[in-house]
């Protein structure tokens, strides 16, 4: 058992990695619906593309996605994923690699346990020429 939580470390592991592919998912196919639901309403986006920061509200981050092209729509090739992840108590960490859409996004997600399970508290990310 994870001394902080009454979920298994394993079981929990295994539970933040699968909000990281289903988050990966929904990036490929511009399913903002699915993203919404995996996010805390008051989860926020950092990152820094190109050498310029950037930041935006997770509202703001879906309209964005709302507003272009899928990679799946484009016809890319699914070639995100998870490179590892770890949870300490009901605070979970997820390392991504995401390279899509011309950029090669590395980022990470810390994720929340609560009574609705887990959820994106905060993204942050960089594009690694």
């Amino acid at each position: 058992m994870n001394e902080l939580s009454d979920q298994p470390a394993a079981e929990a592991i295994a539970a933040v990695a699968a909000v990281a592919d289903a988050y990966l998912r929904g990036v490929y196919e511009g399913d903002t619906t699915a993203l919404a639901a995996l996010f805390a309403p008051d989860a926020q986006v950092y990152g820094n593309i190109n050498g310029q920061p950037y930041f935006k509200t997770i509202a703001a981050y879906l309209q964005g996605v709302a507003g272009r092209a899928s990679p799946q729509s484009l016809g890319e090739p699914f070639r995100m994923r998870v490179l590892s992840a770890d949870v300490m108590g009901n605070i979970g960490n997820v390392r991504l690699h995401s390279p899509m859409l011309g950029f090669n996004y590395h980022l990470y997600l810390t994720l929340r346990r609560g009574e609705s399970g887990w959820r994106i508290v905060n993204k942050t990310f960089a594009h690694v020429p």
